[in-house]
C-alpha cells in the first residue's frame, strides 16, 4: 500500500486524534509526537491502526524491541497508542495490551552557577541569551520557552504564565527580577528591529508569525555551551536540571520546587537529590558524630 493511500485510509482518525487532543488542551509538541507515534504503528501494520488487534500490538512491541528502539522511545510510543486507544477509539481493552519497559533513570547533567553565567554570556544575540536565561531562572522546559507569549508575562506579580505545560497543565513559574530586566530588554530591541508584538510570540522564529522552535534553541545552547568551553553534554533541559538543583542546593523546600517545575510527582522532583553535591556535603556522617577513642591502654598491632 503506497504512502498516499495510508495517508487516506487513516485520515479520519487522525483528525480525531487531534480533535482528543485539542480538546485536552496537548500543547504543540506533544500532538506532534503523538501524531508521529501513532503513524509509526500504521506504518508497521500498512493499514490504518483502527483495524489493529491485540495480536499486530504485540508484534509491533516485539519488532520495537528486536530493533533496538531506546527504551525512552517505545515508552513515548506507548503512551501515545494509550491515549490513541483509549479516546480517540475507545478501546481501552488495546491500550492495556501496551507494555512499558522499565529502564533505570540516568542521573541528569547539571552545570555549576560558573558553568551557566559562562553558558549565558556566551550567546550570540539578545534573544538567545534571554530564552536561555528564562529556562534557567524559571526552570522551563524547551517547549514552554518556545511557546511564550509576550502577555504570559505578569511583572505585577512577578510571574510567567505556563498556559500548556506537560500534559496540557496550567501553571505558574517565578520571575526573577533580573530576568524581568533582560526581558525588558529584548522587548526594547525587538519592537526596534520590528519582530516583536504586543500580542505575539516572546521569542520568534525567523518568520515572527511562529514560535522559535525547540531544534533552534537546543542548536543554541549548544554551541554556546562549546563557545563556553564546556565539556559536559548538554541541552536546553539541562537549564531546567540546573534550575532545580541549585534551588535544593540553597535549602529551597522541594514541594515548592515541585511546584515550580509542574511536576506531577513528588518522586519526579527527589530525583535532583541524586545530583545535589552540595547539599550531601552538608549533611555530616554519623560516623563523624562518633567520639572514636582508643580503649585505655589499647596497643595497636603496628
Amino acid at each position: 500500500m503506497n504512502d498516499l493511500v495510508l495517508a487516506s485510509a487513516v485520515s479520519p482518525f487522525r483528525q480525531r486524534l487531534i480533535d482528543d487532543m485539542s480538546m485536552r488542551r496537548f500543547s504543540r509538541e506533544t500532538q506532534r509526537n503523538y501524531i508521529r507515534d501513532v503513524g509509526r504503528f500504521a506504518t508497521f501494520l500498512g493499514r490504518s491502526p483502527h483495524t489493529a488487534t491485540a495480536e499486530d500490538i504485540r508484534r509491533f512491541q516485539l519488532d520495537q524491541q528486536e530493533t533496538g528502539v531506546p527504551v525512552p522511545t517505545m515508552n513515548s510510543i506507548v503512551a501515545a497508542l494509550r491515549f490513541f486507544f483509549t479516546h480517540t477509539l475507545d478501546r481501552p481493552d488495546f491500550a492495556r495490551k501496551l507494555v512499558r519497559t522499565a529502564h533505570a533513570r540516568k542521573i541528569p547533567v547539571v552545570l555549576s552557577q560558573d558553568e551557566v553565567k559562562r553558558l549565558l554570556d556566551a550567546t550570540t544575540c539578545l534573544k538567545h541569551q534571554a530564552a536561555l536565561s528564562v529556562a534557567y531562572g524559571s526552570g522551563l522546559r524547551v517547549a514552554e520557552v518556545s511557546a511564550l507569549k509576550v502577555s504570559d508575562i505578569d511583572s505585577k506579580r512577578m510571574l510567567l504564565r505556563i498556559e500548556r505545560g506537560k500534559g496540557g497543565r496550567y501553571r505558574n513559574a517565578m520571575l526573577p527580577e533580573g530576568l524581568l530586566v533582560l526581558l525588558r530588554e529584548w522587548w526594547r530591541a525587538g519592537r526596534q528591529h520590528g519582530v516583536m508584538q504586543a500580542d505575539g510570540w516572546l521569542f520568534p522564529g525567523q518568520n515572527a508569525s511562529v514560535p522559535i522552535s525547540t531544534r533552534q534553541l537546543h542548536r543554541v545552547v549548544v554551541q554556546a555551551a562549546e563557545a563556553a568551553d564546556i565539556v559536559k553534554r548538554v541541552g536546553p533541559h539541562t537549564l531546567r536540571h540546573s534550575f532545580a538543583t541549585h534551588l535544593l542546593e540553597d535549602g529551597v523546600d522541594i514541594r515548592v520546587i515541585q511546584a515550580l517545575l509542574g511536576h506531577a510527582k513528588l518522586n519526579t522532583t527527589a530525583f535532583y537529590t541524586q545530583v545535589a553535591t552540595k547539599t550531601m556535603r552538608a549533611v555530616t556522617s554519623p560516623l563523624d558524630k562518633l567520639a572514636l577513642m582508643s580503649p585505655s591502654g589499647a596497643t595497636s598491632d603496628g
